[in-house]
């Protein structure tokens, strides 16, 4: 039995990992803002029993973020920074709203390593760290837009490329990974998968991810992404 940590459980992609690791028997502490609003996490609580701990975090705020931390009484096999926004999605050529902006890298950027810093004294060696990224981190990405969502990404995938050099010689993976294009509340219900097919394409991946492979960014489907 492996033991996870998931942020953003309570909807998408977040709340079928959460689904996926308690059906293989694993413990999940299922972090998200608000647990008693949560229906459909709380119905895999009651089926799941014990395999899933709802924890309040607010991954925006720290005194939050260490609160539940605190909760955590096992070591962390796996972290999966999962929870975010989109923000502002249309160009921003005249004018921009900054406090949306703030909001973004918040979550995006500054949130994963601020869960990461709270759940580092229970993780170990062969530990494994995977961050939610995006396509739209890429170089290549065609399209306009998205200002804030592409710019957090991509800062994202540069601060964790250097989190997983200083904490390889403690054998605690990290990584990035583009979920797909995902039927979600974000992604819509036109995008290409399902979050039943995301998740366990993550999951495969993180199984399959090696200390020799940390820093990487790679699909859903195992592919290296490029940057």
């Amino acid at each position: 039995m492996a033991v996870v940590a998931i942020t953003g459980a309570g909807r998408g992609i977040g709340l079928e990992l959460t689904r996926q690791h308690a059906e293989k028997g694993d413990k999940v502490y299922a972090f998200l803002r608000d647990p008693k609003g949560a229906d459909a996490l709380n119905a895999m609580v009651a089926q799941y029993q014990d395999l899933i701990v709802p924890v309040a975090m607010d991954v925006g705020l720290d005194a939050s973020v260490k609160e539940a931390a605190s909760r955590v009484e096992d070591q962390v096999d796996i972290l999966y920074n999962v929870a975010g926004i989109v923000g502002p999605f249309t160009p921003e050529l005249e004018e921009s709203d900054w406090a949306a902006w703030n909001d973004v890298l918040n979550i995006l950027l500054m949130a994963p390593l601020r869960v990461l810093q709270a759940l580092l004294p229970k993780m170990e060696s062969g530990a494994k760290v995977m961050n939610f990224s995006s396509q739209l981190a890429a170089s290549w990405w065609p399209y306009g837009g998205f200002y804030a969502y592409g710019a957090a990404k991509a800062g994202l995938n540069r601060m964790m490329r250097s989190v997983a050099i200083d904490l390889k010689d403690r054998g605690i993976v990290v990584g990035m990974i583009h979920p797909g294009y995902v039927q979600t509340d974000m992604g819509g219900p036109g995008a290409e998968i399902t979050p039943e097919e995301s998740a366990k394409g993550v999951r495969a991946v993180a199984d399959a991810w090696t200390i020799e492979e940390t820093g990487d960014f790679k699909r859903w489907n195992g592919e290296a992404h490029p940057l």
